[in-house]
């Protein structure tokens, strides 16, 4: 973590001159002070203002960056990490990034400036162009990446996309689809790239020619995917069956179907990734993959905590199996 020590050094001053920025305690000429400020926000160093007390001792809190506003499995896997925060003793503290790359740099600058004892993070960016994570590296923030595994660097939780993909393609092909569909996620998301490559994997392996016509990009919200599956069951030879990379797309593919009265599974089989609550409820009831939430939220609290007691251990990745949920949307006899 930086020390007004660093910042004095970046914009060479002395540490008194820091400190009267800060506190406002003396005169201090705009060039200087603007050097000063430049050099607090170049090496994270944010004043903590209570007692002094409380800049030595732990926090108890963890912080959250993650979209849970526009994301409907975020949602309920912020309710499962504030509970194993709970049960671990800490305070989860959550801002939302809004999937913005620039957003989520101000929300890990928030939460460090709070002083949280370290960051759970769904980051938005790959690895090469992210601005946070460049930020958590060199200031050495404890911190694991959820959901979005996107640099081995770090501590990182999150679902096997890969496989569990592949064999979802697997399975409608084995029902004789040869026209298999996706409604991939946004372009970025290491998510979605891992789940459009599990759709290729699932292709080979039932021996299968990719086709990139039959993928259309959902943009990982119900609006982008109704219009983009609209745009494929209007095509001159339109997929039999579709897999769909998340629960919000999901709902804009019904709602498309719906509109062009395509039965789903009579005229179109249907199997998507996430489960959610109301999925075996309505009619047909779907066919999904659902991410072990839980186990995820419980693993990633525990992963940050290690990380915090010991700050230099190597970085490790978890990738937890989702369950295959087999229900009626995919077409089967059962």
């Amino acid at each position: 973590m930086a020390a007004m020590a660093d910042v004095a050094r970046r914009a060479g001053v002395s540490i008194t001159t820091v400190s009267h920025v800060i506190n406002g305690t003396r005169f201090v000429a705009e060039e200087t002070r603007q050097r000063v400020l430049i050099a607090m926000e170049e090496t994270g160093y944010f004043p903590n203002r209570g007692a002094g007390a409380l800049a030595t001792s732990s926090a108890k809190s963890i912080g959250l960056a993650i979209s849970a506003i526009s994301n409907f499995y975020f949602a309920d896997f912020v309710a499962a990490l504030e509970t194993q925060a709970r049960l671990t003793g800490y305070t989860l503290l959550l801002a939302d990034t809004h999937d913005d790359p620039g957003e989520e740099l101000k929300v890990v600058q928030a939460l460090h400036q709070r002083r949280v004892d370290g960051i759970l993070l769904a980051t938005e960016a790959h690895e090469a162009g992210s601005l946070s994570l460049r930020h958590l590296d060199e200031l050495r923030i404890p911190t694991v990446l959820v959901d979005r595994c996107a640099s081995a660097r770090f501590d990182q939780v999150g679902t096997e996309n890969v496989e569990s993909s592949a064999r979802v393609v697997l399975h409608l092909a084995r029902l004789g689809h040869r026209r298999i569909g996706m409604v991939a996620g946004r372009d970025g998301l290491m998510t979605s790239i891992e789940r459009l490559k599990g759709y290729r994997v699932g292709l080979a392996w039932a021996g299968l020619p990719f086709d990139p016509g039959l993928i259309t990009q959902g943009g990982s919200n119900a609006k982008a995917a109704e219009a983009g599956v609209s745009a494929l069951i209007g095509l001159p030879d339109p997929p039999t069956a579709l897999f769909v990379a998340n629960n919000h797309m999901t709902i804009g593919v019904m709602q498309a179907l719906d509109h062009r009265g395509v039965r789903v599974p009579e005229d179109i089989a249907l199997a998507v990734f996430d489960d959610f609550e109301w999925a075996s409820v309505f009619r047909p009831r779907l066919t999904a993959i659902a991410q072990p939430i839980r186990e995820i939220a419980a693993r990633s609290v525990q992963m940050l905590v290690e990380r915090i007691a010991a700050p230099d251990r190597p970085p490790r990745t978890a990738r937890l199996k989702p369950r295959f949920m087999h229900r009626d949307s995919c077409g089967c006899v059962r």
